[in-house]
């Protein structure tokens, strides 16, 4: 603080007088209470909050308000919309989880029905086969029934010599002389049968 030299003139009697304190005192006649606390003053102070308060609520209502509101008003639109565009999403992918299920259905169809329809073409194929071997096992069989039939006829005709043969070594063997040809080939046949 920047002190004149007239200030410094007329406080410094008052010093000399022997108050060290006399420029910075404040008379017992001019002592006030604290401006917001005095009583003289409320009806000022009154009329002041009123238009305050009354300035703070026209800004509140004509300012502030509206732009609150308006920014509730586009986040409400915007959460709207967000929901709208939720709703739609699931809806596409309800429809998306349900065509691919359908399509898994007609797949699981198609691959039963493809193995069905190759397990029939193979058994077919198997029956066919089996056929055509047993076919051929059959004539193989009767050959073989037709070869057997024929050796052993071939073999009976030859056991009937190979009997009189056989009975004529013996008879003379054991007779110790010729015996007939026919007399042994009769004997041999009336034996076979």
């Amino acid at each position: 603080m920047f002190v004149t030299s007239a200030f410094a003139q007329e406080t410094a009697p008052a010093a000399a007088e022997g108050d060290t304190h006399a420029g910075t005192a404040v008379p017992a006649a001019e002592h006030e209470a604290f401006p917001p606390f005095d009583p003289k003053t409320f009806p000022s102070q009154i009329l002041w909050l009123v238009i305050t308060f009354g300035l703070f609520y026209l800004f509140l209502k004509r300012v502030v308000m509206p732009r609150l509101g308006g920014i509730i008003d586009v986040r409400n639109d915007r959460i709207t919309q967000d929901l709208d565009h939720a709703a739609r999403l699931k809806g596409e992918a309800d429809a998306a989880v349900a065509a691919y299920e359908q399509a898994l259905a007609e797949a699981k169809a198609n691959a039963n029905k493809i193995g069905q329809q190759a397990s029939d073409a193979a058994k077919a194929e198997a029956e066919t086969a089996r056929k055509k071997v047993e076919a051929e096992l059959d004539k193989k069989l009767g050959a073989a029934e037709a070869s057997i039939a024929s050796i052993k006829a071939k073999a009976m005709k030859e056991v009937g010599t190979i009997a009189e043969d056989t009975t004529s070594a013996i008879v003379d063997a054991l007779v110790g002389g010729k015996t007939d040809k026919a007399e042994i080939a009769a004997a041999v046949k009336s034996a076979s049968r």
